[in-house]
């Protein structure tokens, strides 16, 4: 199977997760990735773990090696003025550049798309910072939870009359990182009519805004409607919700009007309970939904609470209603749908028990994804970045890491 991104090289210059997740996306494809990474520090995903028997280590966090498989990592200083030349000669025959600085750190140090555009005019540059390249706030840092209050994301999550949450786990980062992977393609692409690079701006407030409230954000614009948080449910034709059961939680939407009367017949075992069919407020779902919910949950709840996850997930598969068992991550790695389309992949630290990580986010008919080479170690692909693709000296090379530029 052929490599789609074969013979693209990609500099990457990010750290933590947006950017290293775009690149790990290129690298599956086939991208020749180089990592450049903070001579002694590296990346502080080094630093963020998970780590095998807690026993912290810069080689061998978890998140590190999941989001730098298949990449060359090398060391360097790009504060330095050597350094930045030295940067300058990597990028002079790549066909992307991923980095993270913010707008006025790249303008000082002659690294913004203007100053790179001019030592390769074909090179595609995509920038991923918490706020764009223009604007009030496009040279303030953040982190996740900065980004999705600004995107609007925060308002709507969490209990009603309770304050707003983040969403958890790093949701936003990941979410730009397949954005950026996906302009990065579309900027290949187009490339391929003139020969001519072009720069990409990519916020990761307008990520959550545009992709995690873009609803959100349409029904306000258009009637002024202001979604609140909601909870554990989605103001919809009933259900939409996730509910307790005897041993956890059950994901429950039944959007038609044929599902959900199916899954009544499940719990009046056969026919739609009397409780449900005589009474007026439920005869208009969408009311019911918005009015009634709580109701609707406390008369369920009996009969939830008296079957298991799996008991109700039977019967909902054989009536064709789409109700699922909310799993805990130790089901969801032992998913036997999941392991059978080979979805997790193990890694293999050196001097280190394997472990499982996600794999490939897409399958491909006739596109290979190859993830099978570790996340380097921090400056494992020095010399052979420097040695032998810009063709330094052992001596140069020497000399560069006494002086503290790589």
């Amino acid at each position: 199977m052929n490599q789609t991104l074969d013979g693209i090289k990609v500099v990457e210059l990010t750290q933590y997760i947006s950017g290293p997740y775009c690149g790990m996306l290129l690298a599956g494809l086939g991208a020749q990735l180089t990592k450049i990474e903070e001579p002694a520090a590296g990346d502080i995903s080094r630093r963020c773990g998970p780590f095998p028997k807690d026993n912290p280590h810069t080689d061998k966090s978890g998140l590190f090696h999941y989001l730098n498989r298949n990449k060359h990592g090398i060391t360097l200083d790009i504060r330095n003025s050597t350094g930045r030349e030295i940067l300058l000669e990597l990028i002079k025959d790549a066909d992307v550049l991923v980095e993270d600085m913010l707008p006025r750190v790249a303008e000082n140090l002659q690294l913004d798309y203007r100053h790179l555009q001019e030592v390769n005019p074909g090179l595609i540059v995509v920038s991923i910072t918490p706020f764009g390249q223009t604007g009030p706030y496009k040279d303030y840092k953040a982190y996740a939870i900065n980004a999705s209050a600004l995107g609007g994301m925060s308002t709507i999550v969490g209990m009603p009359q309770r304050e707003p949450l983040t969403p958890p786990f790093a949701l936003g980062h990941f979410q730009t990182g397949i954005i950026a992977a996906n302009a990065i393609m579309f900027a290949l692409m187009a490339r391929r009519k003139d020969d001519k690079g072009q720069h990409v701006d990519i916020s990761e407030a307008e990520s959550w805004a545009i992709f995690h409230t873009g609803n959100v954000v349409s029904a306000f614009i258009y009637s002024g409607r202001k979604r609140t948080r909601t909870g554990h449910r989605t103001y919809a034709p009933y259900p939409y919700t996730l509910l307790p059961c005897k041993d956890g939680y059950i994901s429950m939407i039944a959007l038609r009007g044929s599902e959900w009367k199916r899954f009544l017949e499940i719990v009046g075992d056969g026919k739609v309970p009397e409780w449900y069919a005589s009474d007026e407020r439920f005869k208009d779902r969408s009311k019911a939904g918005m009015e009634y919910a709580d109701v609707l949950d406390s008369l369920l709840s009996p009969w939830l609470m008296s079957h298991t996850r799996q008991e109700i997930f039977s019967h909902c598969r054989e009536k064709h209603v789409p109700f699922t068992p909310v799993r805990n991550m130790d089901e969801v790695v032992n998913c036997e749908h999941l392991n059978n389309r080979r979805y997790f992949e193990t890694i293999h630290y050196s001097e280190a028990d394997p472990f499982k990580c996600p794999g490939p986010p897409v399958r491909f008919s006739e596109s290979a994804w190859d993830l099978n080479q570790t996340a380097p170690s921090l400056s494992e692909h020095n010399n052979q970045v420097y040695r032998v693709h810009l063709g330094y000296s052992k001596d140069h090379v020497e000399q560069l890491e006494k002086m503290g530029v790589i």
